[in-house]
Formats: C-alpha cells, sequence, structure tokens
C-alpha cells in the first residue's frame, strides 16, 4: 500500500519543526527517514501514525487521508513502533504481541494465536513467549514490540529508531526480517550505513525539510553528508553485497 506525506508542517511554541515536508514511499518499499539529531524525524512519523495532527498538509494510504479514518480502520491498515513505548503492567510478551490483534474485529482465536506466533518467529522471540515484559532487556523489549506491530498484519509499518538498545547482529536480523515481513515501511535510522544497505529509498531531513530523496547511492553523497551531518565521509563498497557503506571523520576545524 502506498504512503504518501503531502505539505506536512507542524509548528510548536513559534518553532515550525516540519516544513512542508513532500514524500512517498511505494507500495512493498522500505523507505528510510535520515537526518541529523532535531531534524524532524520522529514529528513527522507521529503525524504520519497519527499521534499528532499536522498543521498543515495531509498523510494518505493508499489516497485516504489517515487523519479522516476511524481509528480502528487506521490501525489495520498502519502499525506503528514509537522511540518510546510505556508498559505499566507486567504482561507475558506473549500478551504484549497479542494486542496488535486489537483492531481486528473479526479476529478468530485460532488465528490470532498463528498470527501471533509467526509474529513472534519473525522477530526472533518466539523463546520469550512466557516472560514477563519488564524483565527482558532493552533490545528485547524491542523486538517483541517489532513483534506486536508485525501481529497488527499492518499494509504500512512506520517504525522510529527500531534498532534502539539492539546489538549488531540483531540490528541486521531485525531491518532483514522486517523487510521480508511484505508491508511497505517507513523508518527513521540514525546509522547511516544500515540505512544504506537496507532501504531501497531515502529521505533526507535537515531542519524541518526534505532536503535529498531517491536511492541511497544518489542521496548520500560525501557532499550531502558534510553538509548535513558535519562529518567527512570515505565512500566504500561492501565485499559481498556492493552496497555504499562509509567510514566517517569529523570536519577538519
Amino acid at each position: 500500500m502506498r504512503l504518501d506525506v503531502e505539505g506536512v508542517s507542524v509548528e510548536v511554541a513559534g518553532a515550525r519543526l516540519v516544513d512542508e515536508v513532500t514524500l512517498d514511499a511505494p507500495a512493498g518499499t522500505f523507505v528510510g527517514l535520515v537526518g541529523p539529531n532535531g531534524s524532524g524525524k520522529s514529528t513527522l512519523l507521529r503525524c504520519v501514525y497519527r499521534a499528532r495532527r499536522p498543521d498543515a498538509g495531509r498523510v494518505r494510504v493508499a489516497s485516504e487521508d489517515v487523519h479522516g479514518m476511524a481509528p480502528r480502520a487506521a490501525a489495520r491498515v498502519l502499525a506503528a513502533l514509537p522511540q518510546e513505548t510505556a508498559a505499566e503492567f507486567d504482561f507475558t510478551a506473549a500478551e504484549v504481541v497479542a494486542m496488535g490483534r486489537l483492531p481486528h474485529l473479526d479476529r478468530e482465536a485460532a488465528r490470532d494465536r498463528h498470527v501471533c506466533h509467526r509474529a513472534m518467529e519473525r522477530a526472533g522471540v518466539a523463546h520469550l513467549a512466557a516472560r514477563g515484559f519488564h524483565s527482558l532487556s532493552g533490545g528485547e523489549k524491542q523486538r517483541v514490540l517489532i513483534a506486536r506491530a508485525l501481529a497488527q498484519e499492518p499494509r504500512v509499518l512506520v517504525l522510529d529508531e527500531p534498532t534502539n538498545h539492539l546489538d549488531i547482529a540483531h540490528q541486521l536480523d531485525v531491518l532483514r526480517r522486517v523487510r521480508a515481513s511484505g508491508p511497505t515501511v517507513l523508518a527513521a535510522l540514525h546509522d547511516l550505513n544500515l540505512a544504506a544497505a537496507h532501504c531501497d529509498r531515502l529521505h533526507v531531513l535537515d531542519r524541518g525539510r526534505v532536503v535529498a530523496s531517491g536511492a541511497p547511492d544518489e542521496v548520500l553523497s560525501p557532499r550531502l553528508l558534510a553538509d548535513v551531518f558535519g562529518v567527512r565521509a570515505h565512500r566504500v563498497r561492501h565485499p559481498e553485497t556492493g552496497a555504499t557503506q562509509f567510514l566517517f571523520d569529523p570536519l577538519r576545524p
């Protein structure tokens, strides 16, 4: 399902955090949102997954304005993993994942169990099903929450820093599994090498505006990385996949 962000702006206390952002994620693609701290990534994603209504502009899924949809209808097509998720009660990991089935009114218990188990397998947390959520490490919690989002069976999946708290092996594994799970993905990523290796397309935000869009090879030039991120970047190729990767140094004073 295609996702379109059309001229979205957000103001807080007179500051324009997101400034007329237009971007898209074609159906079935894995699209990355990158930019330095404070560039507006999380604020924009909140508008996409309906946690905040934009001050201007629209977010559309398959041409329908998500902010005009009923909450349950929206939750059937769009799932999100925010940066921070509070859990006040110590549910088991399996119970947390099962919450992803709540938008589906016509659900059947047997199918729910199958969908949840498959989602936990995809996120690599099936062995944690009986563990209390509060007993899990930060990385384990993150993967359980990804499983919950997958159990929702969304057509569009919005991820805000999905690799937070994960070691490098689980970072690579989670992105591979999410990509293989099928929905259109819009993900904010801090690690530019992960973004370059896993994303079909990137949108670069700086001070609330999109400053570049396109394939990672086209977008992540040393000049852009110097201008936007304030680093010197040395482009290399992954010896097995051929994906663009970078080595970074601070800009010379």
